[in-house]
């Protein structure tokens, strides 16, 4: 059997799947259009991306889209009970009103 890649892996079905992938490659396993990561990435924002090869072709690490979601879904008070308002301690506003 031929060595693989370390930029490979092989999945349950036999595939070989790539660790890296091209903006619309990384649109749909995001579901996103290619042009909202296209337009994320000028503003910088999203994801993050890099430049490969010679002709500089925009990549995205499998690795990285998987931490970037987690960040997303930690970052939203909605899933994460730590920021979500309702939770938070109340505050006292007398004592604001007191000192105006």
């Amino acid at each position: 059997m031929p060595a693989r890649s370390a930029l490979t892996h092989t999945t349950s079905s036999g595939a070989v799947a790539t660790a890296f992938l091209t903006v619309k490659d990384a649109a749909e396993y995001l579901g996103l259009s290619p042009h909202t990561l296209y337009v994320w990435r000028h503003r910088r924002q999203g994801p993050p991306s890099f430049r490969m090869g010679p002709r500089g072709r925009v990549m995205y690490r499998l690795e990285a889209l998987d931490v970037w979601v987690r960040e997303q879904e930690r970052a939203d008070s909605r899933s994460n009970a730590a920021l979500d308002p309702l939770n938070a301690p109340r505050q006292d506003r007398s004592l604001r009103l007191a000192g105006a």
